[in-house]
């Protein structure tokens, strides 16, 4: 905002007269290259994930995960680093209440309400 009313008014005195030798303000980027790009810009968590993106990893869970059926076979996997979560499952599509109940390690469990299995799986902190 600033920067914009000291190039108004070095400009409004430039063509109020025109003795005063000077060339009128211009924004430019510092470097020759131009705008730094995200790879270029990002630092600590920001540098891990972009980096462990490019090699086709999702180190904090940031994308959509993989759909499976629900069935005991193919079970929705949840992700645990204990040997027990609570898990909330909305049963139908525009359902607006919430079952929950706790998942704990081993076999496939079914939601109490609608019978979709889930199976906790251990994993690692990514960092």
């Amino acid at each position: 905002m600033a920067g914009r009313y000291l190039l108004r008014a070095c400009t409004k005195l430039r063509f109020a007269n025109p003795n005063v030798a000077g060339r009128p303000l211009q924004r430019t980027m510092g470097t020759l290259k131009g705008v730094p790009t995200d790879d270029e810009q990002a630092t600590g968590l920001e540098r891990r994930a972009l980096q462990a993106l490019k090699k086709g990893k999702d180190p904090y869970s940031m994308m959509k995960p993989k759909e499976y059926a629900g069935t005991r076979a193919e079970p929705h996997i949840v992700p645990c680093i204990g040997t027990k979560r609570l898990v909330g499952c909305l049963c139908e599509e525009d359902n607006t209440a919430i079952v929950w109940f706790w998942l704990h390690e081993g076999e496939a469990q079914r939601c109490p309400s609608c019978g979709s299995h889930y199976q906790l799986v251990h994993s690692e902190l990514p960092h």
